[in-house]
């Protein structure tokens, strides 16, 4: 079994005037490529911490983290800009897009980096966007979408330098039920086709589409549950 993700003891504290407050407590936790992860806790949890380890944004005061095989736990900024950039794809709550630019160009960001010719960078990013169902929307500014929509091409941004995982902090959170099943859908989607989702909520029911469920509480994690998928794609055609 390969894992994208595997941490040992992994560890986060802040100081908060006097008080230390241990956001991370020893946390050891393997996820497979292809898994489809929530997480979940109340606020406070340790969740958003874990997040920003994994994602690379962060460092831990100590413990291990490999992501594919590879330990970064202790690289220098440099290393972990490119390590985003290369292997993980985030999707946030508030959309992150530029109002002022085409969804293609949005999409394109992420491969300004990566030295590639211009012709190639827009060829990936629409075909991104063809991926999320977008693919006639591609001059579309942000404020000509809707916060569905938006959050697609977020999620095609994520995607268009084939991460090997994608980090979603709460996707649905600024959308209707209705709009956030269209969005669990595609992340199973997504998932089918390989790619390995850890996605935070703090509700049971966008939870409910994953294949697996980590619980926080006070920087650990109190419960690892496996379960059953809702199929989102159903119950989206369901109505």
């Amino acid at each position: 079994m390969t894992h994208i993700i595997r941490t040992r003891s992994l560890s986060k504290h802040y100081a908060m005037g006097d008080t230390v407050v241990h956001a991370l407590r020893e946390v050891s936790v393997d996820i497979a490529a292809g898994e489809f992860v929530a997480v979940m806790g109340p606020s406070g949890s340790g969740k958003s911490t874990f997040m920003n380890l994994v994602g690379c944004l962060d460092r831990p005061d100590s413990g291990r983290y490999e992501l594919a095989g590879e330990a970064v736990e202790g690289l220098d900024e440099d290393r972990l800009a490119a390590i985003r950039n290369r292997r993980i794809g985030f999707v946030f709550q508030q959309f992150n897009l530029l109002a002022r630019t085409s969804a293609l160009e949005n999409v394109e960001l992420p491969l300004l980096y990566g030295g590639l010719a211009r012709r190639e960078r827009l060829e990936r990013a629409r075909r991104r966007l063809d991926q999320v169902g977008l693919g006639d929307r591609v001059d579309h500014h942000p404020r000509q979408l809707s916060g569905g929509q938006q959050q697609r091409v977020a999620i095609a941004r994520a995607l268009v330098n084939d991460p090997v995982l994608v980090l979603a902090d709460e996707p649905t959170g600024a959308l209707d039920s209705r709009t956030s099943v269209e969005v669990m859908a595609l992340l199973q989607s997504l998932n089918r086709d390989g790619i390995t989702v850890v996605l935070v909520t703090h509700e049971a029911d966008i939870a409910a589409f994953a294949g697996r469920v980590l619980s926080f509480r006070d920087g650990a994690i109190v419960s690892d549950a496996r379960q059953e998928p809702r199929d989102a794609a159903a119950l989206r055609a369901a109505g």
